[in-house]
């Protein structure tokens, strides 16, 4: 495994969950409770920025590797499902949406490693409608996480609102990967 730095930022996206979880446990002696809230969105920002380096400057650096190919989904599903949870515990979203994020990514996983079983993962490549997915829910995430206002913007209300979004486009972007390997599935069963 080469340790670059798109391969470090993975790493550290993967140290900043257990962080983002935690901060939410810790005694109101150490810290209130809005102080969790800013911690753990302001954590959660930083290894979302991580998502969107990593792979780029591989690319850019002609770092890539299998195992960073395979490393950097399973942080973002790691991540985003972590904080689903704790949002769940913290009653900021229901766990009906929880579960429709969370069983999408496990879905998807493991239609696109089937399909790269097969021959046919490009057909399941990455579309700009799960890009769109994926943008809504980093947004939506700290915005529930902080759970307060900046600037005059209820950023409880509008996460709220974009992990709705997320939602029906996790929804959308699952129908869509199951039609394009429709004919393969057919096929192979």
């Amino acid at each position: 495994m080469p340790l670059n730095m798109p391969m470090l930022l993975t790493w550290i996206r993967i140290v900043l969950i257990p962080l983002v979880v935690g901060v939410y446990f810790l005694p109101d002696t150490l810290m209130t409770v809005d102080m969790q809230n800013w911690v753990g969105a302001w954590i959660f920002v930083v290894a979302a920025v991580t998502d969107a380096f990593d792979g780029y400057l591989a690319r850019r650096w002609n770092q890539t590797s299998a195992f960073g190919a395979f490393l950097d989904p399973v942080a973002d599903k790691l991540m985003v499902g972590a904080a689903l949870i704790v949002l769940v515990d913290l009653n900021r979203i229901g766990p009906f949406i929880a579960l429709i994020i969370i069983g999408r990514e496990i879905t998807i996983s493991a239609l696109r490693e089937w399909m790269a079983s097969i021959g046919a993962r490009n057909s399941v490549a990455v579309n700009s409608l799960g890009k769109l997915k994926t943008i809504a829910q980093m947004v939506a995430i700290p915005m529930l996480l902080a759970d307060s206002s900046w600037m005059g913007i209820d950023l409880a209300f509008l996460g709220t609102l974009l992990i709705y979004v997320a939602a029906v486009l996790t929804v959308w972007s699952m129908c869509y990967y199951l039609m394009k390997a429709w004919p393969s599935i057919r096929e192979k069963s």
